[in-house]
């Protein structure tokens, strides 16, 4: 018998690997399956060359639990390992500067075992006792026994009584779980584990035997096969030209059984400058961003590693589901390394590259079919183009529009159909576009009825990229068709000026003011302009970068305070209808005798309010006389009377005239904001007006 330490520079590794991979300990079941995979594969390897002559005999990778025992056990008919290189691989753990090593790790537990080749002795992390019964495949080799109990003291001895199968070679892996981890003698849980790590494992991975019910028993009861857990070679292994639509279809069911059929797919296959395979799915999205992240599964020659795959794939393309199989990315990936690593940088560049063919060549191949999955794919193209720098040079050549009657336009064609109408006074082409077909219709229809296009952006991305086209498209801006009355939207001349008086304008505004309800987080500016007889009464809008900037305080946390900020409306009072001039009318004959000594009074006190500044303009403050200050502050008080009272008599006035009740409601149902009781007063108004 052989008794020794392990070969490393300190005292304390195993209290390490305990400290800094508990949170990771489940892996230790991927490293060991892994190792024995890896000892098959080189045993068939040797065979391919001629370097082994014996049989190689059943090579499938058995993990077996023995409850009672407390044990895990993992065995393999591989190449096996000599005394001597159980001390080479097993024993000597080959690292120095122990401090540096802990204090750079400390966070990072994946790259403590990917850096320092301690996949084998992850299994400490669970175990309180860890045994290798092992024999080589070479000639006259014998079975030895290695065992360590967590310290660094190990005893190494011959194993007469291990026979490793019919093959007399291989390797037996025995964890005696340790007290705080006996959730890994849990049948389920260790099922769970390989399937989530070992499910495409090149080599079989066998764990207990496949069940059947039995009714002599009533129950499921085990069967004399295997129960293999894995699919040696899955789709992405295989050469594209030889599987057909459902071969996809059935494997994309195989990853994801209860998902909607995917819209297509693409298969990698590269193998310069980096080897990289895998099948990319399009899955149909249509609106929730964050429950469709993380569905792509990443790879390491058919070992699972992460389905966290920023890094690897731009962040645009973490929307899609699949697998991306690649020997170049470390097994123990590490979110920092995937941010550096310039190779990975490459294979997230040829991604892009391949999903932007593929986008492009569907396109042009068949246009039809594309745009009817248009409403599908344009969640993954905007979200590309809000956060890839480039993408946007790759996707206008297949990004499109739609308009309100469902025709589907290019950038190019778009632009070339409403480059001769939609452009304003000042030369800027304005693309005008809805949300809500039927909410913002009459909106529509004001702007079709004038000859212009209307595009239809009712997707969760297509706000938030507006302003990415509008710094791409050259004079160009984006309005909705509810942002301004038809003729603001566009204007192709200066604004008609109102034949109305300051007086007649300011008693209107005070009219419609003084009515309008307290809607939450709603604040309304009432404006009175000319729009022309046509036109509707009153209209409601909303300023368009306001509301941009609110859209978009949903998507980027550093534009919060948007989100906080009341909507701001504009009622515009169109001085050119004849119930807005009728209600202007009914002010003159029932308040002008009253109105008359207020406005006579106020002119009278801001002419001497105007007298009395322009005396003190020019002097210091200090030089202004109490009897000065005392002066204005009384004059401004008498004005501030005048207007109170002024204020008071049109809004009496307001309060009992239904025109002015019924515009403002209309209003307000058109844009959806007429609800509850005063939507019932509305109806009750207008049925006694009728």
């Amino acid at each position: 018998m052989q008794k020794g330490n392990i070969g490393v520079t300190t005292e304390n590794i195993f209290p390490v690997i305990k400290k800094f991979l508990y949170s990771d300990h489940e892996i230790f079941l991927r490293e060991m399956v892994s190792n024995a995979v890896d000892a098959t594969q080189k045993m068939k390897t040797l065979a391919a060359q001629g370097e082994f002559k014996g049989e190689l005999g059943d090579l499938t990778v058995h993990v077996s639990l023995d409850t009672d025992k407390g044990t895990i056990t993992i065995s393999d008919r591989g190449i096996g390992m000599t005394e001597e290189e159980i001390d080479k691989y097993i024993n000597q753990i080959a690292f120095s500067g122990v401090n540096d090593f802990l204090e750079k790790y400390k966070d990072q537990a994946n790259n403590i075992i990917g850096h320092f080749g301690l996949g084998f002795y992850s299994s400490f992390m669970v175990s309180k006792k860890v045994e290798i019964l092992t024999k080589s495949y070479r000639e006259g080799a014998k079975a030895v026994k290695w065992s360590c109990d967590g310290s660094p003291a190990y005893e190494i001895d011959d194993a007469p009584d291990f026979k490793p199968g019919e093959t007399e070679r291989g390797t037996d892996i025995i964890l005696y779980i340790d007290d705080d981890c006996k959730e890994f003698l849990d049948k389920g849980k260790i099922e769970g584990l390989l399937q989530k790590y070992c499910k495409f494992l090149p080599i079989p991975v066998a764990f207990g035997k496949k069940q059947q019910w039995s009714s002599d028993e009533k129950k499921m009861v085990d069967t004399a096969e295997d129960n293999i857990i894995n699919n040696v070679e899955p789709l992405w292994t295989k050469a594209p030209s030889t599987l057909k639509d459902e071969d996809y279809k059935s494997f994309y069911r195989t990853l994801y059984p209860m998902q909607d059929e995917p819209l297509f797919w693409i298969h990698l296959n590269v193998d310069y400058p980096f080897n990289l395979t895998g099948i990319l799915y399009f899955p149909r999205i249509k609106s929730n961003i964050e429950i469709t992240r993380n569905k792509i599964q990443l790879y390491c020659n058919q070992v699972f590693v992460t389905d966290q795959v920023e890094g690897i794939v731009p962040e645009f393309l973490t929307l899609l589901h699949g697998v991306i199989d690649s020997p170049d990315i470390p097994l123990n990936v590490s979110r920092s390394y995937l941010q550096s690593d310039r190779e990975v940088k490459k294979i997230s560049t040829y991604i892009t590259k391949k999903v932007s063919d593929r986008l492009k060549a569907i396109f042009t191949e068949d246009r039809k079919a594309y745009e009817e999955k248009w409403d599908d794919l344009k969640l993954f193209i905007n979200y590309g183009i809000l956060t890839e720098q480039d993408f946007y040079d790759r996707a206008k050549e297949f990004s499109l529009f739609r308009d309100v009657d469902g025709k589907h336009f290019t950038f190019d064609e778009y632009k070339t159909l409403i480059e001769a109408s939609q452009k304003d006074k000042d030369g800027t082409l304005i693309y005008l576009y809805a949300t809500d077909k039927d909410e913002q219709y009459s909106y529509i229809k004001a702007a079709q009825d004038k000859g212009y296009s209307v595009l239809m952006m009712d997707g969760q991305l297509d706000v938030p990229c507006l302003q990415t086209l509008e710094q791409k498209f050259e004079k160009s801006r984006f309005t909705r068709v509810d942002a301004d009355t038809i003729d603001h939207l566009i204007q192709k001349e200066d604004a008609p000026k109102s034949n109305l008086s300051d007086e007649e304008r300011d008693n209107l505004s005070v009219v419609f003011q003084s009515q309008l309800p307290q809607l939450d987080k709603t604040e309304f500016i009432v404006e009175v302009n000319a729009l022309g007889e046509q036109q509707r009464p009153v209209v409601i809008t909303q300023n368009e970068w306001m509301r941009r900037m609110k859209e978009m305080s949903r998507y980027q946390s550093g534009m919060s305070f948007y989100g906080q900020m009341p909507d701001s409306m504009n009622m515009v009072l169109n001085s050119d209808h004849r119930l807005v001039k009728q209600v202007l009318s009914d002010i003159e004959s029932q308040l002008s005798e009253q109105l008359k000594p207020i406005d006579a009074e106020l002119k009278g006190q801001e002419a001497r309010l105007a007298a009395l500044n322009q005396m003190t303009e020019k002097k210091k403050p200090e030089e202004i006389t109490q009897e000065q200050k005392d002066d204005k502050e009384a004059t401004q008080k008498a004005i501030d009377e005048q207007k109170d009272k002024r204020k008071s008599l049109l809004s009496g006035f307001a309060a009992q005239n239904k025109v002015v009740h019924q515009l403002i409601d209309l209003a307000l149902l058109q844009n959806g904001m007429l609800k509850g009781a005063a939507l019932d007063a509305f109806l009750s108004r207008s049925v006694e007006m009728i």
